[in-house]
């Protein structure tokens, strides 16, 4: 690395000197030739090297990746690699190390024939259609005109379509590079007429190793625990790690200290995160929780803490089957020695059960507004899922809970071993029914599980009517109309009464998943908020089970005013379509269809709701007067 400015200071000092000149890493160690590339982009540079020693340079270059891996960056030195010249060499070389003619106007973005264009502010055909006219015209000091559009996904439909012949059959003398985040909305027209790199995401330890070069440079004091926490941070960009190292230098008064980043990133302690960890594996959850506690009041917030624990239990996963992942300098020591101990110790299917918990924990803890009570229970579960056989044990203990000759086994304890000292489980006793008569006990099958039954002697007198004992009451009857969608819903308002709850469902309610007893559903705008409690309440009340109503970000269906009046357009459309009805609405001028209603014969009636009858036609001239019918 080198700088690309005109000075460079050594010390933070003589940066503070600077006052208003000082630039941050990010611009300051921005790469300038292939050579920097090398961090983590190893393949497309290879592939650009071969290309250019052959000869065989592409008319149009597709560049994506993830934010700050390098993509405007490496369009720049492309442009200046295809624009290189020296008093010795006049050709496309990916050779930069001397700067040529071009090199600093083209770096800098101010070189008159490599055109940078932000296609997010660019975004319709009029700009394409400046390009298009442009490209005509040579270079007028480089090799090549170069256009760079960053963020091309975010052109329109037309301007991709304008760019197309051109793109395929440029000017000899013009060349495209495009940049973009979101490869998938890039029309495959455009991508076929380019070559594709995909700028892969800098490993951690990279960015570890880069961090410690600038700060060598720059004369800065770091630990090695502090700049990977900013390495994993940074999720593999390097400009986002940059600005992280930046900030943790002004955070840390001129040095970066794993406690200072460890306060500024609002991450728990690593070795804490391993405590905790090893308290869930145990089972112990007063002490997870008071771990927790503790992390907590020094600063961590609660999603991070899940999310490094999430971390940890991947990594020791990763150490099962990966032993030289230990290997990575963004480890610490403590999660190096001991994720290797918890991968010994630990089975896969107790890890994969912490992972998927985690998984569907975090974003409960991140939707809630209480996120220190949410990680408080996502551990709690977690802890007690630890004492939990896998699948495998409690099949193994379900078919030893049966032997061979039919006769109870011995039942396990809470430790999950037999009560090895306590007195032998008897067989069970025949039952008695209710006259005292000794019936005999079925007989056990043996060689699998089985369960373990009983006859319940018969306690219900003889008077008592079919489904009903003594000591429970009448069970609430069931509604007549079953809840199958939404209209059985509104039937049930209908049923109770309730005017006001049916109106509201009508207008306001889009359901999304209906399923017994859970009922998803999106609101329109103008619904009140306290809708979905209460329709869960009065549910429960008219069906009696607990109903969970929750709303949904899915669109939904329409609402039933909604479906009620798009079925009305659709009639309406359908009898301006009869040719009667069109005859008489050229026979009468001025009348117009204003409904239209299905009249069912009386055969009809005891299977379908009598619905409003005919088309009708009003008229403001003619014998026809307004209201009078026109059955069809």
């Amino acid at each position: 690395m080198s700088d690309t400015g005109p000075t460079s200071p050594s010390t933070p000092a003589a940066n503070a000197t600077t006052g208003s000149g000082y630039r941050v890493l990010a611009r300051k160690y921005r790469p300038k030739d292939f050579s920097d590339l090398m961090v983590g982009q190893e393949p497309m540079v290879r592939t650009l090297t071969n290309a250019f020693e052959t000869g065989r340079i592409a008319q149009a270059y597709m560049l994506t990746g993830v934010r700050g891996v390098g993509k405007t960056t490496t369009a720049r030195i492309l442009a200046r690699a295809l624009n290189y010249k020296t008093p010795e060499i006049d050709k496309p070389t990916i050779d930069l190390r001397i700067p040529g003619e071009h090199c600093q106007a083209i770096m800098e973005g101010r070189h008159v024939d490599v055109i940078e264009m932000d296609a997010a502010s660019h975004t319709g055909i009029d700009d394409i259609r400046e390009i298009i006219e442009q490209v005509r015209y040579r270079p007028v000091s480089a090799r090549y005109k170069v256009y760079i559009i960053d963020e091309v996904h975010m052109l329109s439909t037309q301007a991709f379509n304008g760019l197309l012949k051109t793109l395929e059959e440029p000017p000899e003398h013009v060349k495209f590079i495009f940049a973009t985040t979101e490869i998938r909305k890039v029309p495959i027209t455009v991508l076929s007429r380019c070559q594709r790199f995909d700028l892969r995401r800098i490993s951690a330890a990279d960015l570890v190793g880069l961090f410690t070069t600038i700060l060598e440079k720059e004369g800065i004091p770091a630990e090695a625990e502090a700049l990977a926490m900013v390495a994993r941070a940074a999720e593999g960009s390097a400009r986002d790690g940059l600005s992280l190292l930046d900030q943790a230098i002004a955070h840390g008064g001129g040095q970066v200290i794993a406690e200072t980043v460890r306060g500024m990133l609002g991450l728990a302690d690593r070795a804490r995160i391993v405590d905790l960890f090893e308290h869930i594996v145990r089972g112990d959850v007063t002490a997870a929780l008071s771990e927790f506690a503790a992390q907590y009041e020094a600063g961590a917030n609660p999603v991070v803490v899940l999310t490094d624990l999430a971390d940890f239990t991947h990594l020791t996963t990763r150490f099962k089957y990966i032993p030289d992942a230990a290997n990575d300098p963004s480890l610490s020591e403590v999660e190096r020695l001991r994720g290797r101990e918890f991968a010994e110790g630990v089975a896969v299917s107790t890890l994969s059960r912490i992972w998927q918990m985690l998984l569907k924990g975090i974003p409960e803890v991140e939707n809630s507004s209480r996120s220190a009570g949410a990680a408080e229970m996502v551990l709690i579960r977690l802890t007690h899922a630890a004492h939990l056989p896998s699948p495998e044990d409690a099949a193994r203990r379900l078919a030893d809970f049966s032997n061979g000759d039919g006769q109870r086994a011995p039942v396990p304890n809470g430790n999950g071993a037999s009560g090895g000292g306590s007195r032998p489980v008897s067989p069970p006793q025949s039952p008695v029914n209710a006259r005292g008569t000794e019936m005999s006990a079925p007989r056990i099958p043996a060689g699998g599980p089985t369960a373990m039954l009983q006859a319940v002697p018969n306690t219900m007198p003889r008077d008592m009517p079919l489904g009903r004992t003594q000591e429970q009451p009448a069970e609430k009857p069931v509604p007549k109309v079953p809840v199958r969608s939404l209209q059985d819903i509104v039937e049930l308002c209908t049923q109770n009464r309730d005017a006001k709850l049916k109106a509201l469902i009508r207008n306001f309610v889009r359901l999304v998943k209906l399923e017994p007893g859970r009922l998803d559903m999106r609101m329109t705008d103008g619904g009140p908020g306290t809708l979905p409690g209460e329709l869960g309440v009065k549910l429960k009340e008219w069906t009696g089970i607990h109903w969970v109503v929750s709303l949904s970000k899915e669109e939904g269906e329409p609402t039933l005013v909604e479906a009620d009046n798009n079925a009305r357009e659709a009639r309406l459309t359908d009898a301006r379509a009869d040719p009667d009805v069109a005859a008489i609405l050229a026979q009468f001028p001025g009348a117009r269809i204003t409904d239209v209603r299905i009249r069912v014969t009386e055969e009809d009636e005891n299977e379908t709701e009598d619905l409003p009858a005919p088309a009708t036609a009003e008229s403001e001239e003619g014998d026809i007067l307004p209201g009078d019918d026109i059955e069809l």
